[in-house]
């Protein structure tokens, strides 16, 4: 069993295009009028007019109103936003981070099961589990995420994150730990998104956008997926499906949780299952705190408990112990790391240790997750291709 809160061989980027598709490195621009549909932009080369992203009048009232009386606005002053903008989730498309600040824009949904221990029912606590936790009944309920593409030109200004995120996948080659990675492809939940419109026929700068997604200003919303976007989504969709949610609040610092199957590779005559997590750390109040270590406990099918311990949290791709502020000013982190199990199953949990600005320390909940593997697995895609 290997646990990758330790560093896996750094993910590559690689976007795999067919035959005389433009992808890079091919002589056109990476989904510049490539691809099924008509080409609806400008050549190559050429000068494109940029237009400014503008808002509607109530909009534009709304989010000036909530972000001149507190500039990270919390849980519900989002929600409240997202209500107020009057646009129901089929009609999402470009949109701000409202905790991360980035521009993107909504390909497809995903209807995700959340487990929330800080609204579990109130009911007698199990049985000590696995974790070694006193574990509370806590019932699933569905709640809303989007596959994104982050604007590029925002992807430097994210420092509320370890790593601007990507979509990690397991390359199809001998090599059982080589992983590659699609930059600029995220997971927002609703409550996260701030929606907002354009006249602008590419307002997003990735180089996936125009592959995806093409204008069509008859259509309300007016950017349409184009039969590549259908057709990744489909071949891919057991490599992105998200479904399950973790979250737990501990004095208040809440940690969220969300694992992603990855698929199985032969090594050395075993097999070895992969998953990747991504976590986010929100400070709920005003006090500033700083996470020095962390703590885990890896529990795998096959009998065995792994304890991994260490500085800081993943920094940059390939580095450890990156030690994040969470502040009134950046009150979240976000970080995605990788575990792999030789056996199909396990389960995940663990704390976080935290330091206050008179140098005492308290240890935050991470909430119990399940890694569970596809039953009707297929083979890992190898590269962006469909």
């Amino acid at each position: 069993m290997s646990a990758a809160p330790g560093p896996s061989r750094a993910p590559q980027p690689l976007l795999r295009f067919p035959e005389g598709a433009g992808g890079p490195g091919s002589g056109r621009a990476a989904g510049r009028g490539s691809g099924p549909g008509p080409c609806t932009c400008p050549c190559p080369g050429g000068p494109r007019k940029r237009r400014r992203t503008t808002f509607s009048r109530g909009q534009l009232s709304e989010l000036e109103r909530a972000f001149a009386a507190v500039p990270y606005p919390d849980i519900a002053t989002r929600e409240r936003l997202a209500e107020l903008t009057q646009l129901p989730e089929a009609k999402i498309q470009l949109f701000l981070h409202s905790v991360f600040g980035y521009r993107g824009i909504v390909l497809f949904p995903w209807q995700a099961r959340l487990y929330d221990r800080d609204v579990a029912s109130p009911v007698t606590e199990k049985n000590e589990n696995v974790a070694g936790h006193g574990s509370k009944e806590v019932k699933g309920k569905t709640h809303t995420y989007y596959q994104v593409l982050i604007d590029a030109r925002d992807c430097p200004h994210i420092s509320q994150r370890s790593q601007t995120e990507a979509v990690t996948f397991l390359a199809n080659h001998d090599d059982s730990r080589a992983l590659y990675a699609i930059p600029g492809l995220d997971y927002v939940s609703h409550e996260d998104i701030l929606p907002y419109s354009s006249t602008d026929q590419v307002p997003i700068q990735h180089e996936l956008f125009e592959r995806f997604l093409m204008y069509d200003q008859t259509k309300v919303p007016p950017f349409v997926a184009r039969d590549t976007l259908c057709a990744w989504q489909e071949k891919n969709h057991p490599w992105l499906e998200l479904s399950d949610v973790h979250r737990e609040t501990t004095e208040n610092i809440r940690v969220t949780v969300i694992p992603f199957y990855m698929g199985m590779r032969e090594a050395q005559n075993s097999h070895v299952y992969w998953w990747r997590y991504c976590i986010r750390l929100e400070n709920l109040d005003s006090e500033v705190v700083q996470l020095r270590e962390r703590h885990w406990r890896i529990f795998s099918l096959s009998g065995t408990l792994e304890t991994v311990r260490g500085r800081g949290v993943v920094g940059r791709v390939g580095t450890l112990g990156r030690e994040p502020v969470l502040s009134k000013e950046q009150p979240a982190f976000q970080y995605s790391s990788h575990v792999s199990l030789q056996a199909s199953s396990g389960h995940m949990w663990g704390t976080f240790r935290f330091e206050r600005p008179d140098g005492s320390h308290f240890d935050v909940r991470i909430p119990p997750f399940s890694l569970e593997s596809n039953k009707d697995e297929k083979t890992p895609p190898s590269g962006l291709h469909w």
